[in-house]
């Protein structure tokens, strides 16, 4: 790729994400990429944990599943732990909860590559079980370094366990969704889970709000 292009696509990049004017040294120098060191510092990550063995989950998993997505997003998906599938491949929300969460991106006119997908647990619990709570203490800072170097402007808590785990509360998701907390500096809305969505598909249109209120938000810039 030449030059003129990389600079081309650096300065379309930058703009996608609200920065409109960009200082030129006088003497040429690499073009800094902040995404790219989002990525270094997220693969770093990945691999200092890709063999965790903090918990006993890491006798019972097959993958270990880190999140996938833009390492620049500014909205961030945070779900509960892996499932079956999750498992097997070593990505988040590829089951079939992860195939309605991706039509949910999609009718929001976003892609799965524009946005960042986690879990709080890394490691599926045996049978789908509920995770555990010294698992949630565990595996939790791993999912708040993986914030700390995404620095997204908007998370998206999916369900109870992402909900609670994050604003430690003990609210019911049915309080705590559709409502825009302060987390950190980061505005976190709390929705239901697509796999609740799966076997209450009535409330789609509570979830549908949700993300017409994230629209709203990164349109404002947020």
């Amino acid at each position: 790729m030449n030059s003129r292009k990389t600079v081309q696509q650096f300065l379309e990049t930058e703009k996608a994400f609200g920065l409109h004017e960009i200082s030129v040294p006088k003497q040429a120098s690499p073009i800094p990429s902040v995404f790219s060191d989002k990525k270094t510092a997220l693969d770093a990550l990945r691999e200092e944990f890709k063999n965790c063995q903090l918990c006993a989950l890491a006798q019972t998993r097959t993958r270990l599943v880190f999140g996938d997505g833009n390492p620049g997003a500014r909205l961030m998906f945070v779900g509960e732990a892996p499932g079956f599938d999750e498992d097997k491949q070593g990505l988040p929300f590829v089951g079939a909860a992860g195939q309605l969460l991706t039509k949910i991106i999609e009718a929001m006119k976003l892609k799965r590559e524009d946005v960042y997908i986690a879990n709080c647990l890394k490691c599926r619990p045996p049978q789908n079980r509920n995770p555990f709570p010294e698992e949630i203490k565990t595996c939790s800072p791993i999912l708040l370094k993986q914030i700390q170097i995404i620095q997204p402007k908007i998370i998206c808590a999916l369900g109870k366990f992402a909900a609670q785990t994050l604003l430690s509360t003990e609210e019911p998701i049915s309080r705590l969704r559709g409502r825009f907390f302060n987390w950190n500096g980061v505005k976190l809305i709390p929705t239901f889970h697509p796999a609740y969505l799966l076997r209450n598909p009535g409330d789609k249109k509570l979830v549908w709000e949700d993300m017409q209120k994230i629209m709203a938000e990164l349109k404002a810039g947020a």
